[in-house]
């Protein structure tokens, strides 16, 4: 992956009001993947994963609903969508520095505005809670008549409750819209701007001494007790990342399991990787939020990758995760800054995660690919206790103000310890974490423990004393036979012992059948005590099919799923740089449209980008869907035909305003992109006088631009009947043949056959301006941002001009053919020629261009039309067999 600045996306994300909507308004087949609405359930069962609404086609009666919740989504929670959230770090170089720089700006951060998910209130979150509250107290008082003090009373209660609930309706909302979202971007989008928000806010619910505390029920006030190896008594930082995780899960299961190890897999890498050569000689409060969110981020992967991928990928889990990890954890000279608390916290989780790799992969393969990571585990036990015999002192007049004393193990090796960490160690890793660790584990690796762990039985005696002082009539740990768990002690009332003599190994709840460890259908309930962490195991469901507590869930396969091209092209695309402005054409087909009887004439995507239209020479305009499926070479059918034409449809485009579609054929259709329905017709008024170029104005304006070859412009308002302006370019000028108008609807630009240009003021109708262009036939026409006009003509050239200087600013010329169909993106023109050729053009200074011939296996036929869609990157391609293709 690159190593670059992170930035902000140079690109925003687009305006998604094309016609999706919440709302079922159309009764569709069950075969459609256009399923009803949204997620009625808080998590979505595996087969709705790709029934996530995507880009449902909405009624234009809903288009001011689905503009006002897409316009608030921001505000409640859905932050992956705001710009100012979009500055994620794009590669492992570019997180770390973004990570850097956010260290104590991270509450102003932008990503927090999706922190209200895990209950963090904004202000105008806050405020609007505040106002319901009220609203809701004063009812109640209204209710209650004068029951006086009473009423007071019950007030606080009563403003807890509602807000509670206002706040769990705010997090579901920002959920399903960041699920919502997920779908209808595509998996490139989706994982550059929401999977890397989401990621990074992952950390942030696990930064300070709050987050990092157990969440103790009654009677059980100390904090491994309330911990379980299979967090089932979480801390607050599970709770509160809870839906951020969920969100993450989703695009997995919407995407495939790419997404889980070419995208969270090296974050975490990221998240735990260790600082400088030398070693901080403290953790900051983000480093070590980041180890608490990585290793719980990293459960959540073991669970849902398949056995083949686990096996692949656990060389790299044991040594870009939990060695670096264990590194952290078990330092003698790395302080943590919540202390003791987070340190044990870490214990817990990491206790959790290696055994549940353990058991997904059996004794041997622990044996061959985690002996490292466990032994370094229990290798601080013996640290520990030989520094406790040593009675290591501060001596600062032997060594210098930055120098740490060193000291000689047992294995022969000298290690620097830092004194005043003794007791934040001390605490960590008592007799009960050594408990803790030893019993799942000699339940776990049977003989191999002594293979693997030298100093087992240091650490199962230090279990037996623990064993001791909580019920003196146990036995040590260390003296039974791990295989034979019938040899365990007697359960303990208090919870303090292994479980009883049942068969059930002391940890898990499971069942040894030979080497194999079987997990019962029913659990033991739960031992509230001081080995709560450890008798819990079982009672948490294991093999119930509880979803927290599962060894193994399988990843749906959604229709979705990356594979193949699509695969090869997501990789690229989330190592690329958000702060790289161009465009880059790699010739990668991901996608056939196939449908047309004829040439296709013109092609434009919708602006959401998850549809587009296409007019041929057939005389239909035809709606596509442009959702990733297969490997690059699947073929997608039209969602719908528009067959009302009588002549071959030369434009098609979309007002946005009240998203309707318009296409010509020499008069113009309004019609309804939901039923097909025409909704106007647009003849020229003399037959003998077709409109020959048309265009659409930008949003709020709702009318059309029609040029005719007498040199009419014509606008019409579909919104009422008639003309709304009709303004003659006389002078002697024929052959009207292009159209465009700015960005901000002020002006229109229209193309004369003979290389003519004119400028003209769209409320007014003054000519701003006319010029001889070209010295051939103008072909296209397009505007900018800033006065910027860029036309191709017959005469080779492409040429950029700012609206009222003289001068060109910019020309290129083709060497073989005229450039006859090109986009934007950003400052940078992609164009098309007859002879198949795809060219890059700069628009600023200095000057480039950059030509690439499309290859017969990607693209067959000659090139007709094309269209790009910038945020997804993508380029849409028509020819004259009747084909368009997707490529990248």
């Amino acid at each position: 992956m690159d190593g670059e600045p992170p930035a902000s996306s140079g690109l925003g994300l687009p305006d998604y009001t094309s016609g999706v909507s919440f709302h079922d308004q159309a009764d569709l087949p069950e075969t459609e993947d256009f399923q009803a609405g949204l997620y009625v359930t808080e998590s979505p069962q595996p087969q709705e994963a790709e029934a996530v609404s995507l880009g449902r086609l909405s009624d234009k009666s809903s288009t001011s609903e689905t503009s006002l919740g897409e316009e608030r989504a921001p505000d409640e929670g859905g932050a992956p969508v705001d710009k100012s959230s979009l500055r994620s770090g794009d590669s492992s170089q570019d997180l770390k520095q973004s990570e850097g720089s956010e260290e104590e700006e991270e509450e102003e951060d932008g990503c927090l505005g999706l922190e209200e998910e895990e209950g963090e209130q904004e202000e105008v979150t806050g405020a609007s809670e505040l106002t319901l509250s009220d609203t809701v107290l004063s009812m109640e008082t209204v209710v209650a008549g004068g029951s006086g003090g009473d009423g007071e009373e019950e007030e606080e209660p009563l403003s807890e409750q509602s807000e509670g609930k206002e706040q769990k309706i705010l997090l579901d909302t920002a959920c399903k819209m960041v699920r919502w979202l997920s779908a209808k971007l595509g998996p490139t989008v989706a994982s550059r701007h929401v999977a890397r928000n989401l990621l990074r806010l992952l950390t942030s619910c696990y930064v300070g001494p709050t987050r990092q505390q157990f969440t103790v029920s009654s009677g059980e006030s100390p904090p491994l007790s309330a911990g379980n190896i299979y967090q089932k008594r979480p801390v607050l930082g599970d709770i509160v990342s809870g839906p951020v995780l969920s969100c993450l899960l989703h695009i997995a299961h919407l995407y495939g399991e790419p997404v889980l190890t070419y995208q969270y897999l090296p974050y975490i890498s990221y998240l735990v990787a260790p600082g400088s050569a030398s070693g901080p000689s403290r953790l900051n409060s983000r480093k070590e939020a980041g180890l608490l969110a990585a290793v719980t981020l990293t459960q959540k992967i073991i669970v849902y990758l398949s056995d083949t991928t686990l096996m692949d990928i656990l060389p790299r889990i044991s040594h870009e995760v939990l060695l670096p990890v264990l590194s952290f954890l078990t330092s003698l000279v790395t302080g943590f800054p919540s202390g003791a608390q987070a340190r044990t916290i870490l214990c817990v989780k990491t206790i959790s995660l290696i055994a549940l790799i353990c058991l997904r992969i059996g004794q041997e393969m622990v044996q061959q690919h985690l002996s490292e990571p466990v032994a370094t585990f229990f290798q601080i036990f013996s640290q520990l206790h030989e520094l406790r015999q040593q009675d290591l002192k501060l001596d600062p007049a032997g060594r210098g103000e930055d120098q740490l004393p060193q000291v000689v193990f047992s294995d022969g090796q000298q290690r620097p310890v830092d004194p005043a960490l003794l007791d934040e160690l001390q605490k960590v890793f008592t007799l009960e974490m050594a408990y803790t660790i030893y019993v799942p584990f000699s339940c776990l690796l049977g003989d191999i423990i002594r293979k693997i762990i030298p100093n087992h039985e240091l650490v199962g005696e230090l279990a037996g004393l623990y064993l001791e002082s909580v019920s003196p009539s146990s036995r040590n740990p260390a003296s039974m036979e791990p295989t034979v768990p019938s040899t365990g002690p007697e359960w303990d009332p208090q919870g303090g012992g292994c479980p009883q003599d049942d068969g059930h190994s002391g940890t898990f709840g499971s069942v040894l059948v030979g080497n194999r460890i079987q997990i019962p259908n029913d659990s033991r309930p739960e031992t509230p005590g001081l080995l709560g962490p450890i008798s819990g195991v079982g009672g948490g469901g294991l093999g119930s099919g509880s979803e927290d507590n599962a060894l193994k869930q399988e990843l749906p396969r959604s229709a979705h799923g990356l594979s193949g091209n699509w695969l090869a092209y997501w990789q690229y695309e989330i190592g690329v740089s958000q702060q790289d402005a161009h465009f880059h054409f790699h010739q990668i087909r991901l996608q056939s449209f196939p449908g047309h009887s004829g040439a296709v004439k013109c092609v434009a995507p919708l602006s959401s980008e998850d549809f587009f239209l296409s007019g041929s020479k057939d005389r239909t305009v035809r709606l596509w869907p442009l959702y990733n499926y297969g490997d690059g070479t699947s073929e997608t059918a039209p969602r719908l035909v528009y067959t009302q034409h009588r002549k071959s449809v030369f434009f098609v485009g979309q007002l946005e305003a009240p998203q309707h579609v318009v296409s010509c054929d020499g008069a113009v259709h309004v019609w309804d992109p939901f039923t097909g329905k025409t909704l106007r017709t647009v003849e020229p008024p003399d037959s003998r006088v077709p409109l020959t170029a048309v265009a659409v104005m930008p949003a709020p304006h709702t009318s059309i631009t029609m040029a005719s070859s007498d040199s009419t412009l014509r606008f019409v308002d579909c919104r009422k009947p008639g003309l709304q302006h009709e303004f003659r370019l006389g002078g002697g000028l024929n052959g009207l043949v292009a159209l465009a108008v700015s960005p901000s609807g002020r002006s229109v630009v229209a193309g004369f056959s003979s290389g003519f240009m004119v400028l003209l003021d769209t409320r007014t109708g003054l000519v701003l301006r006319g010029w001889p262009a070209h010295e051939g036939d103008i072909l296209q026409i397009k505007a900018v941002e800033g006065s910027v006009l860029v036309s191709s003509s017959s005469d080779h050239s492409l040429t950029v001009w700012k609206e009222l200087e003289q001068k060109p600013t910019h020309h290129y010329k083709s060497a073989s053919d005229p450039i006859h169909t090109f986009d934007l993106y950003g400052s940078e023109a992609v164009t098309g020629t007859v002879s198949n050729k795809i060219g890059v053009c700069s628009l600023l200074e200095p000057p480039s261009q950059a030509t690439t011939k499309l290859s017969s296996e990607n693209f067959r036929g000659t090139l007709t039309s094309l269209a790009l869609l910038p945020t997804k990157r993508h380029l849409l391609l028509g020819s004259d067999n009747g084909v368009i293709r997707l490529l990248a």
